[in-house]
């Protein structure tokens, strides 16, 4: 007979270690064999000082392996499942490292620390921090659970700024050095991996050294939970060293099932102390049960085999000729990775990375007596406050609008979040470095008295470090030799190689430095302009054509055109001076059309549809001459200045020399960005030098024009008496920055209290103090297309002329229409009005095709039409009558 009989016996019994808080569990699986009565199925989960135990267990024929609980005994004892061809099941070895490719037959119950770790990582972003200090006890199980960490935690742009490692068994001395040195570091976020042997004196510790007061975050792996569940009932003296601590603990779903086991379980054991991993190992012996059972199901069967490379050595006291190898090893593990059944941890399903499916936590937030619950993670949507296995029917979502917890009391009894970082007591003060600069000092540069430097960023900086909610100790350092400008991409890099922690000053920030350090919001605009001399624009004879642009002139002169045209062919049939031989016409309509420029036009509209064309387009013109003069007016009393240099594509295509201050990011731009040749740039140390190269110029040993950012050259410009000028657009758009090493959470405050500064108008005034200009020069470049008037500005216009011409010909054309066809039964059309049309005449009439009888009607007078029409109607009013007479002798001749 194959698989359980009904008379299988389970028991279990747990008995609690003191030093380790976690259970020890010994299972046997008794049942009645008829086949391979020797099958034994063992669990290895005691501790002990060596590994004879559990290798005392192997010598025995073992299908399978349940434990160990530790981690680095799962490390060895997997080596010899390996080659054993036994699986080994470990309901309390969490260590990520077991899960690779390395041990194959090594299979956890319980969840992997991996996704713990991930659920951490997501527990800080989630509250905006940015470095962690990790506290592990150094063995495989603290480290690679910290090593992992580290990882999910770079993938939210966080890590771990500090690690704090200590050996296993450590003693209260050396955990209160270790707490001293982690109480020196900036952040206040403390992450504690360890096992519960030593977990509870680190808090102890941490508190005698108040660091467990207002500021501070505790977050502690499931170690702690597993502690407190096997505690039960919880002394208040341990509750008190725990006040507001966030723990993580295995989330199993609540079951009939579930209740059933826990309420045995308080009958069984005391004292009551229960925690997650007893059901992992019950449901991890189910496991093993529910394969075997399939195992014999599908008719296979269970023998061994010796390895011939294993021999029995005169040196060592382990029987390595007694181990048999589980042949039927490999068969038989594809079965238990493919079982999927309900357990009391939830459903029993293995991944392709042999890892329990639907991993999920529970954030546990300690106060008052005990442990409450403030939400919820899986891997499927990440936090909640719903379960998990409610979450599981819909789809996914773990965007950051749809985490959600239940508030938390942080330790020291407060409900706002902690800023998770300060400036530690002991710590180093803040190291600013400020470029030594040797040219516009008003920006930024050396001063005798303290804080050793002065200027517009400075004080800008001062200003928002003052409305941090913080102490900042800092102390400045000057960075350049005071004889050039330095190098301000060193002056970053030097932050980002930490030996600044900060650099304030006139910094520009650009795509390369922002890969490097962390920026704060710009506290001044900024961007690179081109600087030329410039000299008066001279007059032209033809400078009344430029108020329009020849697209402009060309449509208005269309229109004149056009609108006369309409205006004749309304007016034609009415109006005597709009009649005449050709070439009068003609001459008509030129002049009409022009005169209406000057509204000189002498000519008078009778028709009501020219009335109304000539209305709209005069009221065109009214705009355009009114237009045209305020443009020909500022053009010929504006005093205006030219420059041959248009701006920084004029540079490009040249092959002049182009000024660039020393020490700026524009010279690097200029060469990468815009491909001007190295050769062409010249460096200019300080305002003097600008002048000086501007002056002589190209061909005196100068410069064509000077490329710099906007602050500097409106500071030049004020002092240089209006003798150069902008010209063209600004070409990049920046602005000025703090730079900051990257993710320094200094950053952000700095930024929001720049903000601040800008809100109130506390920028402006410290800009008022440090940058009043000298001279403001009025006379602008002289730009003809940006000046000039063009058809953009009067489309409107011309459309709604356009408009009306097109609605009055239309109504004009079938008013003709309607007489063509009322003349069309008459035989002619060519003679006046009054005569009778003649036979040939008559045999033609009038035909609706006839283009040209069409036009014939349209030159004719209004009157003359009318007459016709009236003579039409005269005529069938004469025929209808004698119609009727002949008719009605007719019918009195009859008898």
């Amino acid at each position: 007979m194959s698989g359980f009989s009904s008379r299988t016996i389970l028991s279990l019994e747990e008995r609690l270690n003191p030093r380790l808080w976690r259970p020890w569990m010994t299972l046997t699986v008794i049942r009645q064999f008829s086949v391979a009565p020797n099958l034994i199925l063992s669990s290895t989960t005691r501790i002990a000082a060596d590994l004879s135990a559990p290798w005392e267990l192997m010598e025995t024929e073992v299908v399978a392996a349940i434990g160990p609980q530790s981690s680095g005994i799962a490390h060895i004892i997997s080596h010899v499942s390996k080659e054993l061809h036994v699986p080994l099941l470990s309901f309390g070895a969490t260590d990520p490292t077991l899960s690779s490719l390395q041990y194959p037959y090594f299979l956890r119950t319980t969840q992997n620390d991996c996704f713990q770790m991930n659920a951490i990582a997501d527990f800080v972003s989630h509250f905006g921090w940015r470095e962690i200090v990790a506290i592990f006890v150094d063995d495989e199980y603290g480290r690679n659970g910290i090593s992992v960490l580290g990882d999910a935690l770079s993938k939210k742009r966080a890590k771990i700024s500090y690690k704090a490692g200590f050996t296993p068994g450590a003693d209260k001395t050396a955990i209160n050095d270790l707490l001293v040195s982690v109480d020196l570091v900036e952040s206040r976020v403390y992450v504690v991996h360890v096992n519960p042997d030593s977990g509870l004196t680190i808090f102890s510790t941490a508190k005698s050294l108040g660091m467990m007061g207002s500021g501070h975050v505790w977050i502690a792996t499931d170690w702690l939970p597993t502690a407190l569940d096997s505690m039960e009932p919880v002394g208040s003296d341990t509750m008190d060293l725990l006040q507001g601590v966030v723990a993580f603990r295995h989330y199993t779903p609540e079951s009939d099932k579930k209740s059933r086991f826990k309420t045995r379980w308080m009958n069984l054991v005391r004292p009551n102390g229960f925690n997650s991993y007893a059901l992992y190992a019950y449901d991890s012996v189910w496991l093993v049960a529910r394969a075997l059972e399939a195992f014999f199901n599908h008719g296979n069967s269970v023998s061994f085999s010796t390895d011939p490379n294993l021999r029995q050595t005169n040196s060592s006291a382990l029987k390595l000729s007694t181990l048999g190898v589980f042949n039927e090893g490999e068969r038989f593990l594809q079965i238990i990775l493919g079982m999927n059944f309900t357990g009391l941890t939830g459903q029993i399903q293995f991944d392709s990375d042999k890892n329990r499916v639907q991993p999920a936590y529970d954030v546990l937030n300690i106060e008052g007596t005990g442990p409450r619950r403030v939400g919820y993670w899986s891997n499927y949507s990440g936090f909640s406050l719903e379960p998990p296995e409610k979450l599981y029917s819909k789809p996914p979502n773990s965007s950051a609008a749809n985490q959600r917890l239940y508030g938390i009391i942080w330790p020291g009894e407060v409900t706002q979040t902690p800023r998770g970082w300060v400036f530690p007591n002991n710590g180093k003060p803040l190291r600013i470095v400020v470029p030594n600069r040797v040219s516009y000092k008003d920006y930024v540069s050396k001063d005798k008295n303290p804080p050793g430097v002065r200027g517009y960023c400075i004080d800008v900086f001062e200003a928002a470090i003052t409305l941090l909610p913080y102490p900042v100790p800092r102390t400045y350092i000057l960075y350049g030799d005071g004889k050039k400008n330095p190098s301000y991409d060193d002056l970053v890099y030097g932050v980002a190689a930490n030996s600044f922690d900060v650099a304030v000053g006139d910094i520009t920030i650009v795509t390369n430095r922002t890969r490097v350090v962390d920026f704060t919001q710009p506290f001044m605009e900024s961007g690179l302009v081109v600087v030329a001399p410039v000299k008066g624009a001279k007059s032209s004879p033809w400078s009344f054509l430029k108020p329009f642009t020849l697209e402009m002139w060309i449509v208005t002169g269309s229109f004149f055109l056009f609108v006369g045209a309409i205006v004749w062919i309304l007016e034609h049939r009415f109006n005597e001076e709009f009649r005449g031989p050709p070439r009068r016409q003609l001459i008509t309509i030129f002049w009409f059309s022009f005169s209406t420029m000057f509204f000189s036009h002498r000519e008078n509209t009778v028709s009501t549809l020219g009335r109304l064309v000539l209305i709209i387009w005069m009221f065109v013109v009214l705009i355009i001459n009114s237009s045209y003069t305020a443009s020909l007016t500022s053009i010929l009393t504006v005093q205006q200045l030219t420059s041959r240099i248009e701006g920084i594509d004029t540079l490009i295509s040249s092959s002049e020399p182009i000024g660039v201050q020393d020490g700026s990011f524009a010279w690097k731009y200029l060469i990468n960005e815009l491909n001007i040749s190295p050769s062409r740039l010249v460096s200019l140390r300080d305002e003097e030098e600008y002048l000086s190269a501007l002056q002589r110029g190209p061909r005196g040993g100068g410069v064509a024009a000077i490329v710099d950012e906007r602050p500097y050259i409106e500071l030049f410009l004020s002092n240089a008496n209006c003798k150069f000028r902008m010209v063209g657009q600004e070409f990049t758009r920046t602005g000025w920055g703090f730079a900051f090493q990257r993710d320094s959470p200094l950053a952000v405050d700095m930024s929001t209290a720049i903000l601040q500064l800008s809100e109130e108008g506390e920028l402006q005034k410290i800009h008022n103090k440090w940058l009043t200009y000298k001279h403001e020069c009025s006379m602008q470049i002289s730009d003809s297309e940006d000046t000039q008037l063009s058809l953009k500005s009067f489309w409107g216009l011309f459309l709604m002329c356009g408009t009306a011409c097109f609605l009055a010909l239309t109504v004009f054309f079938c008013k003709i229409f309607c007489q063509y066809q009322r003349l069309r039964p008459e035989g002619g059309i060519e003679g006046r009005a009054g005569d009778e049309p003649g036979p040939s005449r008559s045999r033609r009439g009038l035909r609706a095709t006839s283009f040209k009888d069409l036009i014939k009607i349209a030159d004719r007078r209004e009157a003359e039409i009318k007459e016709m029409l009236k003579q039409k109607s005269g005529k069938k009013l004469k025929g209808s009558q004698s119609s009727d007479g002949n008719s009605h002798s007719k019918n009195s001749e009859t008898p």
